[in-house]
């Protein structure tokens, strides 16, 4: 899990523009440091955690089916039924919180849910853009959704009539 923990935060740092060496300045560490973890299946957390809060992340537990993302980490290597249950209760639940939402999968993914459910009726749809900016910056823009539309695996033609089929049912 720290190689995956590691791949996804260090997308973010480059997100961001940091390269190992001043992400490790920003948390703190020294470059070798976290050239180390990369081979290493373990880790002190408080390491982890100044990493990840160097490119404005935080560690969560999260409980619910393990998601594999794709080779450029946007999405789900694959989406099964626990998993696609597990979105549609987090869509139907209304929960807006960015905290909730990075622990269900990849950010860019995620992300073009939030943005979805901000076009559908019933969904507030300031909430959700902005749940949407906070888990991938630009994620709001049109042709990024479009973007996100053509590679999704979601097809909101399917995934919204049973998340509205859900919404009374999940509190």
């Amino acid at each position: 899990m720290l190689d995956q923990a590691l791949a996804q935060l260090t997308r973010e740092a480059r997100r961001r523009g940091l390269n190992d060496a001043r992400w490790a300045v920003a948390a703190g560490l020294r470059k070798e440091t976290l050239s180390r973890l990369r081979r290493r299946s373990s880790c002190d957390l408080a390491t982890l955690e100044a990493l990840a809060a160097a490119v404005g992340a935080r560690l969560a537990v999260a409980s619910g089916p393990p998601v594999e993302a794709s080779p450029d980490g946007d999405f789900p290597a694959r989406i099964e039924r626990e998993y696609e249950d597990w979105l549609l209760d987090l869509c139907a639940s209304g929960a807006t919180d960015p905290a909730a939402w990075r622990v269900a999968g990849p950010a860019f993914f995620m992300a073009g849910l939030a943005v979805m459910l901000a076009g559908t009726r019933g969904f507030e749809r300031g909430r959700y853009l902005a749940l949407g900016e906070a888990l991938h910056r630009g994620s709001s823009r049109e042709e990024v959704f479009a973007e996100w539309l053509a590679r999704s695996p979601v097809r909101p033609s399917r995934f919204l009539p049973l998340v509205r089929a859900r919404r009374g049912r999940v509190a």
